[in-house]
């Protein structure tokens, strides 16, 4: 196998100035710099990339974790954090985990193993003791709010968000209100979960477990919210939506169930969606693809820190 001290020899050059030319070390001569790169290619020579890593202390790669690639939550959050790694030269490794804990810990085990620089944990599955013993091998950052821990975090308040929609549903007259989850762990959906109690309960009126819906995820899992509201004798004259997908389905659904939004049923989504603005969905909109590039200089930065970026309520014409 061709080394470095093979090209050497063949270029009539020193195998420091070849280790030069490798690393694109700018003070090599024009001439010597070229008779380098063609014996390089006359001798189809490729690099050791973890040699160079190790060499290095450094691999120019990030992971990315995140449940679903074609989310389009997560896909303009991975936006975020591909455009800062492109400008930066770093390249992103990206794990899909569908919140399996095992797939998210083989991400954080590369970053115990040296091969990346750093993890980025969109959404997270597993518990906050495996994040804190991961980080001791390199900066960990994380999409929530993160409280009381060392932990680098870029996060959006939930709660407020949450807690905003539904007095705003309160003050156009509703008071029978439910709501659409992706899942019911995480710490954006408890702060949510925690709004929707305390809104329940300040209005004094019964918690309804069957107009909170769970695994709402996309289009088709809102259809599925429809098709159970038609059974229901008793069911909420309004909901509040985990995003814009599910909205979407919902609101699709409602016009052939025959169900008039806003008269028998408001919405509200999440996240801003083009297609929401087309279907006149009021929504709160979440500014993922900054969240994703302060994900990026998050997990280069020395000291963890934790950013708030705000939400902006849009009002439309399914309220």
């Amino acid at each position: 196998m061709t080394n470095i001290r093979d090209i050497a020899k063949k270029a009539g050059v020193s195998v420091s100035t070849v280790s030069r030319v490798l690393n694109h070390h700018p003070y090599v001569k024009e001439e010597k710099r070229r008779l380098v790169e063609q014996v390089i290619h006359e001798l189809n020579y490729e690099q050791n990339i973890n040699a160079v890593h190790l060499s290095k202390g450094k691999t120019n790669m990030i992971a990315v974790v995140l449940p679903f690639i074609n989310h389009p939550y997560f896909s303009l959050l991975l936006e975020g954090v591909a455009s800062k790694a492109l400008e930066k030269q770093y390249q992103l490794v990206i794990c899909q985990t569908n919140y399996d804990v095992k797939k998210e810990e083989e991400a954080l085990h590369m970053l115990k193993t040296k091969q990346v620089d750093g993890v980025i944990i969109c959404s997270r599955a597993s518990s906050w003791s495996t994040i804190e013993y991961y980080q001791q091998h390199g900066p960990i950052a994380v999409c929530e709010n993160v409280q009381n821990r060392s932990i680098r975090s870029v996060y959006v308040d939930h709660y407020a968000a949450f807690k905003q929609a539904l007095m705003y549903l309160k003050e156009k007259g509703y008071t029978d209100i439910g709501y659409c989850i992706g899942r019911m762990t995480g710490t954006n959906s408890l702060q949510r979960q925690q709004a929707y109690k305390e809104y329940v309960e300040r209005i004094n009126q019964p918690y309804h477990p069957e107009w909170v819906f769970q695994g709402c995820l996309n289009v088709t899992d809102g259809e599925k919210v429809v098709e159970k509201l038609v059974q229901m004798k008793n069911r909420p004259q309004a909901l509040l939506v985990t995003n814009d997908q599910v909205a979407i389905g919902i609101k699709a659904q409602c016009e052939q169930a025959g169900i008039s939004v806003p008269g028998e049923l408001a919405i509200i989504g999440f996240d801003n969606h083009p297609l929401s603005s087309y279907l006149q969905i009021t929504t709160i909109e979440l500014p993922l693809k900054e969240m994703g590039e302060t994900l990026f200089t998050l997990v280069g930065s020395k000291v963890p820190q934790k950013i708030e970026l705000p939400f902006r309520f849009i009002e439309r014409k399914s309220v």
